[in-house]
């Protein structure tokens, strides 16, 4: 099973899985949904995994990052006070290259098994509530967890293949739950428009 846990509070980006001090908390969700295994997290294990997945050559590490093979060796030497660490751009650099080769069979099973099967969505967050008549609820916090459909992970997946953010995928989630969960699938409260926002933790459960 493909399950985020909830991320620990005050930590700080070294400590995060990966890229999640960048990340919304669905982006989260999906992330590690879609992996068995914790992401590399430090700047140190993650380059010993580019590493080890192109051999061992800092020169095709390199072109990976878009950097120098010499600003790769700066980065992993082990000569006291030759190691040089890398700024903000290259970390994100180095984070979505992992990403994109961890566990590549697994994200694409676990993604299938999403869109042919769907999930189970687990949130806590502010939900908000307008009727065709202009009336609406005072937005509160509920926590919820929830069947939906392949549909709507094949919306996310797409969603996120195109470079969509937070706010769109929020919006996907929301369409979602206002059918599933808030209008029981159609059989009640018709025309109530649902928004969800101060998403406190997303979970994704696959199988």
């Amino acid at each position: 099973m493909g399950e985020l846990r909830r991320r620990t509070a005050g930590a700080g980006s070294a400590g995060w899985p990966l890229g999640e001090a960048d990340l919304g908390q669905i982006e989260q969700g999906l992330e590690r949904a879609l992996c068995t295994r914790p992401v590399p997290s430090s700047i140190g294990a993650r380059l010993r995994f580019l590493l080890a997945a192109h051999r061992g050559s800092t020169r095709r590490v390199a072109t990976v990052l878009g950097v120098s093979q010499r600003t790769v060796q700066r980065w992993v030497t082990q000569r006291p006070g030759a190691r040089r660490p890398p700024g903000p751009t290259q970390i994100r650099a180095i984070e979505e290259a992992v990403l994109a080769r961890w566990q590549p069979r697994v994200r694409a099973r676990l993604r299938a098994q999403a869109e042919a099967e769907g999930f189970v969505f687990h949130t806590r967050a502010r939900f908000g509530f307008a009727a065709p008549a202009g009336s609406s609820d005072d937005p509160r916090v509920r926590r919820i967890a929830q069947d939906l459909p392949g549909e709507v992970a094949r919306e996310l997946f797409a969603a996120r293949d195109a470079g969509a953010g937070e706010q769109q995928q929020t919006v996907i989630l929301a369409r979602a739950l206002g059918h599933a969960y808030f209008r029981d699938g159609g059989r009640r409260a018709h025309g109530l428009h649902i928004a969800f926002s101060d998403v406190e933790f997303a979970d994704f459960s696959i199988g």
